[in-house]
C-alpha cells in the first residue's frame, strides 16, 4: 500500500521528464529545509532507487574548494532517508538511527548518490512494527570514484 509520500512522488513521475526534478527536489527542499539550504538535486526517485546530485558551489565548500564533508554526509542522508522513506506506511515514523562515513580521498567537482533499498526490505518495513536497517549508498564524484564510503542505518517504529 503506498504511503502519502510515495503517492506525492507517484503524481510528480508522471508530469512531463522536463519537469520531474524540479518537482521532486522543491517538494524535498520544502519539507527537509535543511537540506533545501545545500541545494541538493533530486534526479529520480522510485521505491527501489533514489539518485540525487549535489553540485560543487561556493555555498557547499570546503576550505580548499571541494564539496564539505558535512555537505557529503547530507547527501549521502537524504538519498537514503528518500528511498526508505518511499517504503515507510503512515502509521510509522523512520529515524535515523546510524550513520559512518569514511572519507576515502579528496572530492573531485559535483557529487552523485544512488540509494537502493531491495524489495525483500520494503517487505520488511511494512510487515513488521519496528526495525532497523542499512540502506545501501553509492556517492561519487566527477572522476567516477568513490570519495566516501557510507553506511546508513534507519530504523522504523510505529507512530503514537
Amino acid at each position: 500500500m503506498a504511503n502519502r509520500f510515495e503517492t506525492i512522488v507517484n503524481k510528480i513521475n508522471r508530469a512531463p521528464v522536463f519537469l520531474r526534478s524540479f518537482l521532486l527536489t522543491k517538494l524535498f527542499s520544502t519539507s527537509v529545509k535543511y537540506a533545501g539550504t545545500s541545494a541538493i538535486k533530486i534526479n529520480e526517485v522510485s521505491k527501489t532507487q533514489v539518485l540525487l546530485s549535489l553540485k560543487n558551489r561556493k555555498p557547499v565548500q570546503n576550505h580548499i574548494g571541494g564539496i564539505h564533508a558535512i555537505a557529503a554526509a547530507l547527501l549521502a542522508e537524504s538519498a537514503t532517508g528518500i528511498v526508505f522513506g518511499m517504503n515507510v506506511p503512515d502509521n510509522k515514523l523512520p529515524l535515523l538511527k546510524s550513520m559512518t562515513i569514511n572519507y576515502q580521498r579528496r572530492m573531485q567537482g559535483n557529487l552523485t548518490a544512488q540509494a537502493t533499498l531491495t524489495l525483500a526490505q520494503g517487505i520488511k518495513i511494512e510487515q513488521d512494527e519496528k526495525g532497523a536497517m542499512e540502506i545501501s549508498v553509492v556517492i561519487t564524484d566527477e572522476s567516477e570514484q568513490e570519495p566516501i564510503i557510507c553506511a546508513m542505518d534507519w530504523a522504523w517504529v510505529t507512530k503514537r
